[in-house]
């Protein structure tokens, strides 16, 4: 990443001054006395939640959910949560809770190849502008978001830039990096996400750095149990599997995870978890398989596929069909990447200094972006005003590039890394 345009040195000093001088304004979560609260949406069973309790920093005082299913297993495991199962459409800013932070993973599927690459057009992803008419009613201190890396270069980029533009110019200052869970979390399981993270106060911001790449240590063993026994329903016959013979011939290890896809068998060399999909719930074979110690071939439990996204022992699966439970996990996220996260979110706003932004707002937007070629970027409204040529001034007293829509798309096509702005319409 390229040095932020931001004087971080000048903001300090800054912040040392108001500590010096007046009292700031209360959030809704004291960091003396209470916890920063959490509205959440689209919640699943929970896990960016769970993500963020871990730190003891963060308490969830309302989330959303609307599949019955996941409820039950967010139910299960957080029973005294105000749990409201309404269509988002149907919720009013007005009886969700003042909040530090709103956070959801809104339905991946519309952005993803595995959902067919439908974008905006699908209807869930019209969800995106739900979720942020309430971040604009309720304006938290924090903003984040989870989603799959598809995210950033769907449809060319268009996707990408209206989120990113919808947030910074309703005055979030954010950032986003697509991190692996084997990378970031150290869970043996191969899954790339973007996880965007919107600050309401520069402040805030310039503190803010996603945590560094850590050493893979939990085997594919820590999480799978190769060893026991488990219900018959897991195994894989040749009287019930027509291309079991396939199986036996092309799994003959004990250390890694098998895939049947359809023609064939795909051995993940890599050692860790395939990426998991929401489509396990859709039909038994696309649940990964493993030999076990004692060579029968069977899929994973489902208890087993929330062990690879990170989920700790305690963590409760109702009685409900394996299908759901399958289609959560797959659903679902890498809960230590997202406590890694919410660490480092926590020391950028573990201070109750706030700097109200003082910009004036016109009809247009001038919109610093620094974006890696690795799925990595930073973006925020440098200035509003009511003259493209006062904006068109700025960057060419800053040397830097003003780029058009057309530029943009092919710049996050090429991967390429670059620092620029761009002026849109409010």
């Amino acid at each position: 990443m390229g040095q932020l345009f931001f004087d971080q040195n000048a903001i300090l000093r800054i912040i040392l001054i108001k500590k010096r001088g007046t009292n700031m304004t209360n959030s809704v979560s004291s960091i003396n006395t209470q916890k920063y609260s959490i509205a959440s949406f689209f919640a699943g069973v929970g896990g960016i939640e769970l993500g963020f309790e871990q730190t003891g920093k963060f308490r969830v005082v309302y989330a959303n959910e609307f599949d019955k299913n996941a409820r039950k297993t967010y139910a299960k495991n957080n029973p005294d949560t105000l749990l409201d199962g309404r269509d988002i459409h149907e919720v009013s800013t007005k009886e969700i809770p003042n909040c530090d932070v709103i956070m959801g993973g809104f339905p991946c599927q519309a952005f993803s190849i595995a959902g067919y690459r439908k974008g905006f057009e699908d209807e869930r992803g019209n969800l995106f502008f739900e979720m942020l008419r309430i971040i604009k009613a309720k304006k938290p201190r924090v903003v984040f978001i989870e989603n799959v890396k598809n995210l950033v270069t769907h449809d060319h980029g268009n996707t990408f830039k209206v989120i990113r533009e919808a947030l910074v110019e309703n005055g979030y200052y954010i950032k986003w990096h697509v991190l692996n869970g084997k990378d970031y979390g150290n869970v043996p399981q191969n899954r790339e996400r973007i996880y965007i993270v919107g600050f309401k106060y520069a402040t805030d911001y310039v503190k803010f750095n996603f945590p560094d790449p850590i050493k893979l240590t939990k085997t594919i063993h820590d999480i799978i149990d190769f060893d026991g026994t488990k219900d018959e329903k897991y195994y894989y016959k040749r009287d019930k599997q027509t291309f079991y013979d396939n199986l036996v011939n092309d799994m003959t290890s004990h250390d890694t995870i098998y895939q049947w896809r359809r023609q064939y068998v795909r051995e993940n060399k890599a050692g860790v978890v395939p990426t998991l999909t929401a489509n396990m719930g859709t039909g038994g074979h696309n649940v990964p398989l493993i030999l076990t110690n004692s060579d029968r071939i069977r899929k994973l439990t489902p208890k087993e596929t929330f062990n690879a996204q990170g989920y700790p022992e305690t963590f409760k699966l109702p009685d409900i069909a394996n299908g759901q439970l399958y289609k959560q996990a797959g659903n679902s996220v890498v809960v230590p990447v997202i406590h890694r996260i919410a660490l480092q979110i926590c020391k950028a706003i573990n201070d109750q200094i706030k700097i109200d932004d003082n910009r004036h707002h016109g009809r247009y937007a001038l919109i610093y972006s620094n974006i890696g070629s690795h799925f990595e970027g930073e973006s925020y409204v440098k200035e509003y005003s009511d003259s493209i040529d006062n904006l068109k001034k700025i960057v060419l007293e800053s040397e830097k590039n003003l780029l058009s829509d057309d530029e943009y798309l092919k710049l996050v096509q090429k991967k390429k890394s670059a620092s620029f702005y761009m002026i849109e319409k409010i």
